[in-house]
């Protein structure tokens, strides 16, 4: 009974002694666990996101297109032909202004009041200078152009009745009227003045006879 009794003294005294130790070795060992912590960061660091420039690739536009080289449609042509005067008389010029796809090179110009007629280059336009037939009659003639490619355009010309021009007048002698005018004015009086003198030789002569008859 002595002998079991110091047996358990003895191994409440070791277990007395041995806690501490047993509580200061985990301690112990932890910090050899956190100091292996750290090396996780070093592969995450080994490996870092490596990030290049992308060069940015502009495209240059073309000349007289949009960004990009998309084609564009090409500006029509004006294609037309004026007359100037649009109203004239018979037996007058009537200047043509024309323009063609090409005015480099001549066309034509065809009416009823004139005819056909060629129209030329000058800067940068086709031009005529065609006269209105005499015998033309009143009224609104269609002037249509015709181009070398095919192309044509027209206008109207309208042409109205003639006006006879009046005889113009000689030229002032400074009395107020023409030579013509005073000359019929002056020999008016003078024709006058010798017919009545006519008379009066008459009438004298009658009355010579009569008057030696009486003697």
């Amino acid at each position: 009974m002595v002998a079991l009794t110091r047996g358990v003294v003895t191994l409440s005294l070791v277990a007395v002694f041995a806690s501490p130790l047993l509580a200061a070795a985990p301690a112990l060992a932890a910090p050899e666990r956190v100091a292996a912590a750290p090396a996780v960061p070093e592969r995450a660091a080994a490996a870092p996101a490596v990030f290049e420039p992308v060069a940015a690739v502009a495209v240059a536009p073309q000349p007289g297109g949009p960004p990009g080289g998309a084609p564009q449609p090409s500006s029509p042509v004006d294609i037309f032909v004026e007359v100037s005067p649009s109203t004239v008389q018979p037996g007058y010029l009537v200047g043509i202004r024309a323009s063609c796809r090409d005015n480099s090179v001549g066309a034509t110009v065809v009416s009823d009041a004139f005819g056909a007629v060629g129209v030329q280059p000058q800067r940068g336009v086709l031009t005529a200078a065609p006269m209105v037939r005499e015998r033309t009659r009143p009224g609104n003639y269609r002037v249509k152009l015709e181009c070398r490619d095919g192309e044509t355009a027209s206008t109207m010309l309208q042409v109205v009745k003639k006006i006879p021009v009046q005889p113009s007048r000689g030229p002032a002698t400074g009395f107020g009227g023409s030579a013509s005018g005073m000359t019929g004015k002056l020999l008016l009086p003078g024709g006058a003045a010798l017919t009545i003198a006519g008379l009066v030789l008459a009438v004298v002569a009658l009355r010579r006879p009569r008057a030696a008859a009486r003697r």
